[in-house]
């Protein structure tokens, strides 16, 4: 994948509803990343995303978060810390391999698969037009706001 191409997929929301990316065509989409819901870095990022929702709906923009969390887990998220935006489910890694976010780490001397911190900002067409990769939580969902603002 690469700047430019236009991209699709669906998952499952945290309602259970499917959700297609080629379902926002017409407004600019970000879609973010995090490696699992609940958990300090994330929750920083989703709050912040939270906080500025208003802002990106007023620029137009469509907000999907994705980790590889089940529906019943990004519902609870959603629901403890009140996010307004759609969060989506990919427990298979599907997508997050589509979008080659998936990393092979180690925890506690064990070898685990997460998911990278990352964005990606979709044209109103539908296509990819900008990736942030291996970002940081605090302060990245102004970077976001900004983005849309200046595409």
């Amino acid at each position: 994948m690469k700047i430019g191409d236009i991209v699709d997929f669906t998952l499952r929301d945290q309602d259970g509803n499917s959700v297609s990316l080629s379902q926002f065509r017409g407004s600019p989409v970000v879609l973010f990343f995090y490696p699992r819901a609940d958990t300090p870095g994330c929750t920083v990022e989703a709050c912040e995303f939270r906080d500025i929702y208003s802002k990106l709906k007023s620029a137009g923009a469509v907000l999907l978060g994705i980790s590889r969390d089940t529906e019943k887990a990004q519902k609870k998220f959603a629901t403890k810390f009140s996010l307004p935006y759609t969060l989506l489910a990919d427990p298979e890694l599907a997508v997050a391999k589509q979008f080659d976010v998936v990393r092979d780490a180690t925890m506690y001397g064990k070898p685990v698969i997460k998911i990278e911190r990352s964005t990606f900002l979709f044209d109103r067409e539908g296509k990819l037009a900008a990736e942030f990769r291996k970002v940081k939580p605090e302060g990245h969902a102004a970077e976001m706001l900004e983005a849309i603002r200046k595409a």
